[in-house]
């Protein structure tokens, strides 16, 4: 009744994929107009704007038991580049409501028993972690207070929510800055599976310590080539049963490594720059130290 206190507010929020022209689609403005909703209803209540929200289930679509060609994008990168610019629009909305979003879970399962990469949206299969699952560990190095992030490559999101991202991708970032550490996480999504352009992304990084002469960057991705067990399985000719050397192989493929060791860059005026080519679906993490 009225007045009874509440702890959090929890609610579901799901896109919808589809099949076009042969090739799977996305849809995460049905996600966002799902999230935008439920904010909207929360924000006009006064008593509420300060309650946590946590999103019980967010995902690309609403059945993670459930099978079929529309639901192929769940092995490889359409997955991990889909749950970047979804996750960091969350907090757009939030912002734009004035709510208090705790956090969002993804509702994935485990599935014992089934072939590898059967289709189910899971984290890992049989073992071996997906692209998608490193999204979330880029995320875990985030870390301190956000910093604004602007890109002349973003979809804005009021027409991501009505339009999705259909007519150019979205390339775009999320950053933290903790101590002498920022991080850049930067995607570029685009809702149909098809192949495209690079984009090529010159990163300006500001406010950095005007004494500082110079930065290391290390970079973390999420490709074709980097932190994709499935690519690799594929490669390894599909197998049903792998070999333990396979095995590990796809193992190691699965996780979330550096791309090489730090570069230096050069800081003047506590600016820097950042140039680097980011193949459609890929995501990349940029953790920039300047001590």
């Amino acid at each position: 009744e009225k007045g009874t206190p509440l702890d959090f507010i929890s609610f579901h929020a799901k896109g919808k994929p589809s099949e076009a022209d042969g090739h799977v689609r996305m849809g995460i403005s049905n996600q966002l107009r799902d999230i935008d909703d439920a904010f909207s209803v929360i924000g006009k209540h006064p008593e509420l704007k300060g309650t946590p929200i946590v999103i019980g289930e967010s995902d690309p679509e609403g059945c993670a038991a459930c099978q079929g060609d529309h639901l192929a994008y769940r092995n490889g990168t359409m997955y991990s580049s889909y749950t970047a610019a979804s996750f960091a629009r969350k907090l757009d909305l939030a912002e734009k409501h004035g709510v208090n979003l705790e956090g969002a879970l993804t509702w994935a399962f485990e599935f014992e028993d089934q072939p590898y990469f059967a289709g189910f949206r899971t984290l890992a299969t049989n073992g071996i972690d997906k692209p998608v699952l490193n999204v979330f560990r880029m995320f875990s190095k985030l870390g301190g207070q956000q910093v604004a992030v602007t890109s002349d490559g973003a979809i804005p999101l009021d027409e991501m929510r009505k339009r999705g991202v259909r007519e150019r991708p979205d390339v775009s970032a999320i950053a933290s800055v903790e101590g002498t550490q920022l991080c850049a996480l930067v995607w570029h999504y685009f809702e149909d599976d098809v192949a495209g352009p690079d984009a090529a992304v010159a990163l300006e990084v500001q406010g950095l310590p005007r004494r500082v002469h110079h930065a290391t960057v290390l970079q973390y991705r999420i490709d074709a080539e980097h932190g994709n067990s499935y690519e690799v399985w594929k490669k390894l000719g599909a197998p049903a049963q792998p070999t333990p050397e396979q095995y590990a192989q796809l193992v190691q493929a699965g996780q979330l490594d550096p791309n090489g060791p730090p570069e230096t860059i050069t800081v003047e005026t506590g600016k820097a720059a950042i140039r680097l080519n980011l193949p459609r679906q890929a995501v990349v993490l940029l953790v920039v130290e300047s001590k």
